[in-house]
């Protein structure tokens, strides 16, 4: 990958609930890194299982700027908020970005952390 992509896939979102430990609540984000000297216009496309994809997430990004979305909250400029179950996650953006995404589970004692990066296009 040289200097990003102006498509990112992420398959596996499944929102987890938020626990009882306020220090350490439940959740996945979307981390978007510009790594272009240009501002970066990105869509955000969900897909879910058993219904049509929701494409109209926008959000902008400055040059060399990076941000984090928490999935658990409202997102982009509609502040959509992904309902709990089954999706996936299409980045799209104007100039190459560089995107990860991770999820906080905490239906353990022993939480578990993961950070991933998607398909890169």
């Amino acid at each position: 990958m040289k200097n990003g992509k102006k498509n990112w896939v992420f398959c596996d979102g499944d929102l987890p609930p938020a626990g009882d430990n306020p220090n350490f609540a439940g959740h996945e984000a979307l981390m978007i890194t510009n790594v272009s000297k240009k501002d970066a216009k990105i869509t955000i496309k969900v897909l879910f299982e058993d219904k049509a994809p929701y494409d109209k997430i926008t959000l902008d990004l400055g040059a060399e700027r990076t941000t984090c979305l928490r999935l658990d909250g409202p997102i982009g400029k509609e502040q959509y908020q992904i309902p709990f179950g089954q999706y996936a996650l299409h980045v799209i953006s104007n100039v190459p970005v560089c995107a990860c995404f991770g999820r906080l589970d905490v239906r353990q004692t022993n939480m578990a952390y993961y950070s991933l990066a998607g398909y890169g296009f």
